[in-house]
């Protein structure tokens, strides 16, 4: 299957020119995240997921055109049939939530079978001198990963990963410097300041280019180009397998648009080795 005609894409382009309030983007993000599965969900079923009110499921239907959410459903059964999903109970509780980041992998494959979006988000990161990387709270570890290696093969990294009334200084300091580009990583949940920042950022010159869990995150509106990775939410606390392979992505995509970066590589082995940095 093409991303093309995917389930989820066929919902993005449902809900795409339709001007959604908050809540709608909270069950329209749902409904991405369980693409699969909501042709089979009562309007009941879908508000919890959502954790939303069932009205609120009902008012979304409408407002994307249709007479109420049965109708919606029908719809989606029409243009994406699918085996309704099976039954998971052969399966405990850690191997379902194993079981749906190994979906948020293959949605996120799918989506990479067009590679434009990452190799253009690629040329813009190459491209800016310094580059600040972004993340807050629980983006704060994808931000470090990205900004660990990617200082191996980019001249000036610059890792934003504290907030307070700092945040703002340090992109200011980073356009002055000569910063083109900022990239954000953006995760549930998803801070206020992050946000801030993004349209801070955006005002101040920078193009953003932004991971996060949808495309109806809420830095969606404040971002260039945002490039989605799905998050598992079967525990307590989401796992973001998806969102960390799409930051090793985007370093390979910046990579061939850092004509140096395997000299740069080269010679950071080198250094190690003459320091006997790691353990054969």
């Amino acid at each position: 299957m093409s991303v093309a005609e995917s389930p989820a894409a066929r919902l993005q382009a449902l809900f795409e020119g339709h001007r959604l309030t908050p809540t709608q983007r909270r069950i329209a993000h749902c409904m991405v995240r369980r693409a699969a599965d909501v042709p089979f969900l009562s309007s009941v079923e879908l508000a919890e997921l959502a954790g939303v009110s069932q009205p609120s499921v009902t008012r979304f239907a409408v407002a994307l055109g249709f007479d109420g959410y049965p109708a919606l459903r029908k719809h989606l059964r029409e243009v994406a049939p699918a085996e309704e999903p099976a039954q998971s109970g052969a399966h405990n509780e850690y191997q379902q939530a194993v079981e749906a980041e190994i979906e948020n992998l293959k949605h996120l494959a799918r989506l990479l079978a067009d590679p434009e979006p990452v190799r253009k988000a690629g040329r813009i990161l190459a491209a800016s001198r310094p580059l600040p990387v972004l993340g807050l709270r629980a983006a704060a570890s994808q931000a470090y990963g990205f900004a660990y290696f990617g200082a191996k093969v980019h001249p000036d990294v610059r890792l934003l990963d504290e907030a307070g009334s700092m945040l703002h200084d340090r992109v200011d300091a980073a356009v002055r410097a000569g910063a083109s580009a900022l990239l954000c990583f953006a995760l549930p949940r998803h801070p206020r300041e992050v946000v801030d920042a993004l349209d801070h950022a955006r005002r101040s010159g920078l193009t953003v280019v932004t991971v996060a869990d949808s495309a109806f995150a809420p830095v969606a509106k404040v971002s260039d180009l945002l490039l989605p990775a799905a998050v598992g939410t079967g525990l307590a606390f989401d796992t973001a397998c998806a969102p960390m392979l799409l930051g090793r992505v985007l370093l390979e995509a910046m990579c061939d648009d850092l004509p140096d970066a395997q000299a740069r590589l080269e010679e950071f082995d080198a250094r190690a080795a003459a320091r006997g940095l790691f353990v054969e």
